[in-house]
C-alpha cells in the first residue's frame, strides 16, 4: 500500500494524530522472553511436539491474554506459507505444545508468536526466534575414535583433522560428543563457551551430544577441527575407594559437522580413521585432584591451519558403537559467570603464602606467570583456614584439589584448568618466580547456566547474608548435577539433599531445564524394582537404594517443578518413575507400615558432644519413613489428578489412608505424644497431614515448646529442616519460627553467618564456637541443603507463594506475615508470566505493601492481621493498613 503526505495543515495534524494512536495502540501490548522447551534457540530439541512459551508486557492494569497467534517456518521469513500457523482462543502463554505437521530431524525451524488482550489490544510480532531438531539415531555417520592401544595415559589426547572448503558455507552445524569430557577448536578457537561437555548423565543409559552453529567458524579454502578429551565422570576417579574407569576404560571421541553450501549442495566431515591423535600439555586431569599442565609440551598451532603434523601423530583407533542411546542436551550448559579479585596476599603461621579471594566459590583461579622454562606453581584450594590461621585441607579427604603449571619461560602466560573443577576461597601458591601479586589471580565461579529468578532482602543484614550464603551454596553445587558439596572426594548427585533444596532452588533461579535433564537420570538409574539410588547418577553400588527421604526425589521434585513452572509434561515425563518408587515401599512395607531397610533419618541433626541428659534429638527411622511414604503417595496421588489417571487416584487414595491410619496406631499415644519427642517427628507428622485433624493443634503445640524447651533452638537434620519453620506458621507459631531463624547461636541458621560463612554449611557447627572444626572426615562448607530454609523467607516473610491448584505462578498468593522486629522486606521472582514483587515496611505502626502482578495472571492479597482476600489482576498496586 502506497502512502502520500497530506497536503493541508489539517491533514498533517490528523496524520499526526492518527499515526499516535498507531503507535501508543502498538506499544501497550508485547510479547517477549520466547522459550521452546525452557530454552532460548535451542539447537538439539528431540520432543517431537516441542512446547512454546513467552511473556506479556502490558502497562495496563488487569490485562489478560484473549487470544494467540504462533506461525513456525524453515526459513525465517513467514512470507512464504508457514508449516503451522495457529490462532487461538484462551490465555495459555505457558508450554504451549507443537501439533502441526511432523517435523523432520536436525532442521532448524523459525516461529513467531503475537497476542491479542482482553482489552482489544493487539500486539506487533515477536522478534523471529528458533530452535533446532536434533538428531535420529540414523543421522549418525561420524565413528567414535580414541587413541591407539590401550587408554591409559593420564594425558589428555589430542585429537585433528584438516579439510577444505571449496564453495560458500550457507550453514554449517557440528554435533559432538565425548566418552570422557571434551573442548572442541575450530580454526585455533575453543567451540562454544561452555565446560565439561558433554556432561554427567547416567552414561550406561544415554549420552548427551551438544550442537553448535559453526556456519562463522569456516574459512573458504583450508579448515582444522582440533579436540581435547579429559577423563571427567566417564574415565576418571569417581565415588569413593578410589574407584576408575566407572563407566569404560576408554575416552573417545563422536563429532559430525554437517555443511550445506549456497548453491544447495552439502558436505560431511565426520571422525573416522583420516583423523590424528597425539599427547599435549595436560599432562593428567581428574575432578577430585585437579589438573597438571606443561606449557614446555604445548604443540604450537596444532588446532589451526598449516601445521605441519610429526611424527607424534599418529593415527587414531575406530571403536564400535556403543550401547548408549544419543540424545540432545536438554538442560543447561556449564559456563564460567562471576569473577573475583584476589583480596589479600599474606603469610600463615606455618609460613605458607595464601590468596583470600573472600567468597567460598566453585570454578577455579585463572594465573597469570612467566619465569624460567621448568618452574614448576601448584595451586592448592581450601575453604577455611583453620584456628590458627592455616591453610586447611583436612576437610577434603583423599582429594587433591590442586592445579600444577609448568612454564615454559618464553613470555607471560594465563594458566586456567580445563576437565577440573575446585571449591574454595583460599588459594595457596608454591612455587611462584618472583613476587605474587594480587593482580596475577582472579577466581572464577562456575556453574550452569541458569537465570537468577529471585530476590530476596530485608531490614536484617544477617539474613541477608544468609539468603546470599543460599545462593552461593546453590551455585556451587549446581554444576551440571545437584551434587552435594563441590570441593572433596565425594561431588555427587545426592538424592535427598536435591529433594529437600528443591523448591528454594526455584526462586533463587530458573531450575526447570536444569532438573528435567537430572530427572532422566534418576528414571535410568533407578532399579528395575523401583527403589532409587542414594546418588544420581549412580556410581556407587546398587545396594545403596531405597533411603526414606532420599529415594523419594522421586515424586517430590516432579511435583515440585510442576507447582513452580506450570509444567505437566515434567509428570508426564516421570509419572512412571513416580509410581515405581511409591509401588517399591508397598512391596516393602507390612501392613502399610515402612519399618524395615536401611535408611539415613533425619541425617545431621543436633547432637550434642556431650549426651549425658539426652538432648540428642533422635527420630527414630521407621517414623520418618512412614511419613515420606505418605508423602510420596500423595505426591502420586497430586500428579495422577493432573494427568487424568482416575483409577490410580481411587489406588492411592485407599492406599494413603490405610497409610496414615498405621502411621497412627504406630506412633502415637491416646493423648497426641509421637513415640519419637523430637522437633523432626512433630514436623514430619504435620507437614504431611498424617495426624486426625482434631490431633494436630495439640502436637504443633508440643513442637514450639519443644522449640522453646531447647532455648529457640532448632535440633532437625536435612529431613525436619526444610519444614520446620513451615509447619509452627501453618499452626499459628509464627512468633517462634522467627525465634528460630534469627537465632544467632549454635545451632542456628544464622550461626555460621556469624562465623563468617560464605555459603552454607553441611553441619550446624563446622566451625565450632571455640573455632575448631567438627569432624573431619565430613565437614563441608559448601553444602545447600539447610538452605532449604530459603523457601519459607519467600513464601513467608516476603509472602510470594504459588498457587498448586493454578500452577507456574498463574495464580499467585501474596502473603507476607512480618515478624522478629523486621521493618522491612522485598522479595521479587521472574516467573514463567513475568516479575511478580511483594515488598512491604512497617513504620509508625502502618503496614505498607507494594505489590506487583505480571500480565496475563492473577492474584489474590492477604495482609497480616486481616483475613480480608484481595483479588487482583496484573499491574502495580499499593496497600496500607494498620499493624
Amino acid at each position: 500500500m502506497k502512502h502520500s503526505f497530506p497536503k493541508t495543515t489539517a491533514g498533517l495534524i490528523l496524520f499526526m494524530l492518527f499515526s499516535f494512536v498507531i503507535n501508543t495502540s502498538a506499544q501497550k501490548i508485547s510479547v517477549n522472553n520466547l522459550t521452546v522447551e525452557h530454552l532460548t534457540n535451542p539447537l538439539s530439541v528431540d520432543h517431537p511436539h516441542p512446547r512454546f512459551s513467552w511473556k506479556i508486557v502490558s502497562e495496563i492494569k488487569n490485562t489478560s491474554q484473549a487470544s494467540y497467534e504462533i506461525r513456525l517456518g524453515n526459513t525465517a521469513s513467514f512470507s512464504k506459507k508457514a508449516l503451522w500457523n495457529v490462532d487461538q482462543k484462551g490465555d495459555e502463554s505457558v508450554l504451549v505444545a507443537y501439533n502441526g505437521p511432523e517435523l523432520s530431524s536436525k532442521t532448524k525451524y523459525f516461529w513467531q508468536v503475537r497476542v491479542k488482550d482482553n482489552h482489544g489490544n493487539t500486539s506487533a510480532w515477536s522478534p523471529v526466534q528458533y530452535f533446532q531438531t536434533g538428531l535420529k539415531a540414523s543421522d549418525w555417520t561420524a565413528k567414535w575414535i580414541a587413541v591407539e592401544g590401550r587408554d591409559s595415559s593420564l594425558a589428555s589426547p589430542l585429537f585433528r583433522k584438516d579439510f577444505e572448503v571449496k564453495k560458500t558455507i550457507r550453514s554449517a552445524t557440528a554435533y559432538i560428543t565425548a566418552k570422557g569430557l571434551y573442548e572442541a577448536h575450530i580454526n585455533g578457537k575453543k567451540l562454544g563457551n561452555h565446560y565439561f561437555a558433554p556432561g554427567w548423565t547416567s552414561y550406561k543409559n544415554h549420552l548427551q551430544y551438544q550442537v553448535y552453529d559453526v556456519t562463522k567458524s569456516f574459512n573458504k579454502g583450508e579448515n582444522t577441527i582440533g579436540v581435547i578429551l579429559g577423563n571427567g565422570w566417564y574415565k576418571g576417579r569417581i565415588g569413593f575407594n578410589n574407584q576408575h574407569d566407572f563407566y569404560g576404560d576408554t575416552r573417545a571421541l563422536l563429532l559430525q559437522v554437517e555443511i550445506e553450501y549456497t548453491d544447495g549442495t552439502k558436505e560431511v566431515v565426520n571422525t573416522d580413521n583420516s583423523w590424528k591423535t597425539a599427547n599435549g600439555p595436560i599432562l593428567s586431569s581428574n575432578i577430585y585432584d585437579g589438573e597438571t599442565y606443561d606449557a614446555r609440551l604445548e604443540i604450537s598451532g596444532w588446532d589451526n591451519i598449516k601445521f605441519k603434523e610429526t611424527a607424534s601423530w599418529k593415527p587414531v583407533s575406530i571403536l564400535e558403537n556403543g550401547t548408549e542411546k544419543l540424545v540432545g542436551m536438554s538442560g543447561p550448559t556449564v559456563s564460567k559467570h562471576e569473577e573475583f579479585k584476589a583480596l589479600k596476599i599474606f603469610k600463615t603461621p606455618a609460613g605458607e603464602t595464601v590468596v583470600d579471594f573472600g567468597q567460598n566459590l566453585v570454578g577455579w583461579v585463572m594465573l597469570k606467570a612467566k619465569g624460567p622454562s621448568g618452574t614448576k606453581i601448584t595451586i592448592s584450594h581450601a575453604e577455611v583456614l583453620d584456628k590458627a590461621g592455616n591453610f586447611y585441607t583436612t576437610n577434603l579427604r583423599s582429594a587433591k584439589q590442586q592445579n600444577n603449571y609448568i612454564l615454559k619461560g618464553e613470555y607471560e602466560q594465563v594458566f586456567e584448568p580445563h576437565f577440573t573443577f575446585q571449591g574454595f576461597r583460599y588459594v595457596k601458591i608454591q612455587g611462584f618466580p618472583g613476587e605474587l601479586k594480587l593482580e596475577d589471580l582472579t577466581a572464577v565461579a562456575v556453574y550452569s547456566d541458569m537465570n537468577a529468578t529471585g530476590k530476596f532482602t530485608t531490614s536484617n543484614t544477617l539474613l541477608n547474608q544468609l539468603q546470599h550464603n543460599i545462593q552461593w551454596g546453590q551455585k556451587g553445587n549446581f554444576v551440571d548435577v545437584p551434587t552435594d558439596c563441590p570441593q572433596r572426594d565425594e561431588r555427587l548427585g545426592w538424592t535427598g539433599d536435591a529433594q529437600a533444596f528443591a523448591s528454594t532452588a526455584a526462586y533463587n533461579m530458573d531450575v526447570p531445564g536444569f532438573f528435567t535433564k537430572w530427572l532422566k537420570d534418576v528414571s535410568a538409574d533407578q532399579l528395575p524394582n523401583g527403589s532409587v539410588p542414594f546418588v544420581v547418577p549412580n556410581v556407587i553400588s546398587e545396594r545403596d537404594a531405597g533411603s526414606s527421604g532420599w529415594g523419594d526425589v522421586a515424586t517430590i521434585i516432579p511435583w515440585d517443578m510442576y507447582v513452580a513452572y506450570g509444567d505437566k509434561g515434567i509428570l508426564e515425563a516421570q509419572y512412571g518413575s513416580m509410581k515405581k518408587w511409591v509401588d517399591y515401599i508397598s512391596s516393602v512395607a507390612k501392613d502399610n507400615l515402612w519399618n524395615s531397610g536401611f535408611h539415613f533419618g533425619d541425617w545431621l541433626f543436633y547432637r550434642p558432644n556431650d549426651d549425658n541428659d539426652g538432648r540428642a534429638a533422635v527420630t527414630d527411622k521407621y517414623m520418618i519413613a512412614q511419613t515420606f511414604y505418605a508423602h510420596s503417595t500423595q505426591m502420586l496421588l497430586n500428579a495422577a489428578k493432573v494427568l487424568g489417571k482416575t483409577e490410580d487416584v481411587e489406588k492411592y487414595s485407599s492406599l494413603l489412608e490405610k497409610i496414615k491410619k498405621a502411621y497412627v496406631s504406630e506412633n502415637m499415644t491416646e493423648n497426641g505424644k509421637l513415640a519419637s519427642n523430637t522437633q523432626t517427628a512433630y514436623v514430619l507428622a504435620l507437614q504431611f497431614d498424617l495426624l486426625p485433624e482434631n490431633m494436630r493443634q495439640q502436637a504443633a503445640e508440643r513442637l514450639a515448646q519443644n522449640v522453646r524447651d531447647y532455648g529457640n533452638h532448632l535440633t532437625t537434620g536435612f529431613l525436619g529442616t526444610p519444614y520446620l519453620c513451615h509447619v509452627l506458621s501453618r499452626f499459628g507459631h509464627q512468633d517462634v519460627a522467627y525465634d528460630l531463624l534469627l537465632q544467632e547461636s549454635y545451632p542456628s541458621w544464622l550461626y555460621p553467618v556469624k562465623m563468617g560463612a560464605t555459603t552454607i554449611w553441611e553441619r550446624w557447627d563446622g566451625i565450632k564456637q571455640d573455632g575448631s572444626f567438627q569432624t573431619a572426615d565430613m565437614n563441608s562448607f559448601n553444602h545447600y541443603a539447610y538452605g532449604a530454609i530459603g523457601d519459607w523467607m519467600y513464601k513467608n516473610i516476603a509472602g510470594i507463594n504459588p498457587v498448586s491448584e493454578t500452577p507456574g505462578y498463574k495464580a499467585i498468593l501474596i502473603s507476607p506475615k512480618p515478624g522478629g522486629n523486621l521493618t522491612s522486606a522485598s522479595g521479587e521472582l521472574e516467573t514463567v508470566y513475568g516479575t511478580v514483587k511483594s515488598s512491604w515496611t512497617i513504620k509508625d505502626g502502618v503496614f505498607k505493601l507494594d505489590v506487583t502482578v505480571p500480565a496475563n495472571a492473577k492474584a489474590t492479597v492477604i495482609l497480616p492481621k486481616n483475613s480480608k482476600k484481595e483479588e487482583i489482576g496484573s499491574g502495580n498496586y499499593h496497600f496500607e493498613t494498620k499493624y
